[in-house]
Formats: C-alpha cells, sequence, structure tokens
C-alpha cells in the first residue's frame, strides 16, 4: 500500500512538470535567426524553406538596386532581394558566410516565394509568444511596420520580421519603378 502512494506521487509529480512542459511548448515558437552588420533579425522557422549559399543571379533591368535578380529553384522562378540594401544599410561584399534564406509568404489566397540575402545565419532561437515586445514607436518618419516584435535571446536584442509584410512592402517598392 504504502508503494502505491509512492507510485501515485511521483507519477502525479512526472504529471505536474509534463503539464508545465507541455504548457511552455504552447506559448514557444521558433525563430531562424540572422544577422545583417551588427544588428540580429529572426524569421518564424514555419516560413524558412531553405537556406542556400549565395550564388550569382540572373539580372532583371529597371528594379530598385535591392532586388539582385532571380534564380531557378527547382523549376521555379524566385526573386531575391538584399535585405541590407532593403533596410538601407551600407552595402558590403557577399562573403562565404553570406546566404539566401528562402521564405514562404502569404500574400492573400497565394504562397510566394522569395529569397533574402543575409550576411550570415546565426541559430534557431525558441521564443515563449509571451516575451515577445512590440517595436517601440519611432514616429511617422521612421517604418517599423515589418516588424512583429523584440525579443530578448541570451542578453541579445532579435528584430523579429513579419515575411508577409515584408513581401507586401517589397511589391510596393517595386511598382514605383
Amino acid at each position: 500500500m504504502a508503494e502505491e502512494v509512492e507510485n501515485s506521487a511521483a507519477t502525479s509529480g512526472r504529471d505536474s512538470e509534463q503539464s508545465n512542459y507541455n504548457k511552455s511548448l504552447g506559448n514557444a515558437v521558433q525563430y531562424l535567426s540572422f544577422a545583417l552588420g551588427n544588428e540580429e533579425y529572426g524569421v518564424d522557422i514555419l516560413r524558412v524553406q531553405e537556406i542556400r549559399s549565395w550564388e550569382p543571379v540572373s539580372r532583371i533591368p529597371n528594379v530598385p538596386s535591392y532586388e539582385k535578380g532571380v534564380v531557378n529553384l527547382r523549376g521555379a522562378i524566385v526573386p531575391i532581394i538584399d535585405l541590407r540594401e532593403r533596410f538601407n544599410f551600407s552595402r558590403v561584399e557577399y562573403t562565404p558566410l553570406t546566404v539566401v534564406v528562402v521564405l514562404q509568404a502569404g500574400n492573400g489566397n497565394k504562397t510566394r516565394i522569395m529569397g533574402v540575402v543575409v550576411d550570415s545565419v546565426s541559430d534557431v532561437i525558441n521564443v515563449d509568444k509571451t516575451e515577445i515586445q512590440n517595436a517601440p514607436d519611432f514616429g511617422t518618419k521612421v517604418s517599423n511596420e515589418f516588424i512583429n516584435g523584440l525579443v530578448s535571446v541570451n542578453e541579445r536584442m532579435v528584430m523579429l520580421l513579419d515575411v508577409d509584410k515584408l513581401l507586401k512592402l517589397e511589391e510596393l517598392g517595386s511598382d514605383e519603378n
């Protein structure tokens, strides 16, 4: 009988731990983090189709400079944009660490694939949704429309990007030219 009580208490403790673990998983999301200069950004890991090393692209005439061109990705034509240039950061030469993160973005009923050039990929980070803070409001001169929020991970600030809004902005930018 005493053994049954011990087993019951041990089982109850494990159930409680499992319940807490499941609750924390319910709030957890994963982001692929990457660097642009000294800043770190993240995109929802579920939007990442693949990560490729930089390779030359087919240039498209009369597009903004941040639109690098297109690549053929297993039969699909994928536009490539340089996030560093898109965010008006200084241009740098591509290095062996430079990669293209191929993302899936939803636009209404359509899904669109696009590649973004980043300086380097950092890692996959686990984020508790409750720890995501809103992007600060800098006024009308600074747009933070494509930032979902900010999160502190291991004492570093990571800006979480909204892939859908980033693609929408990219389309608006290309309509202007």
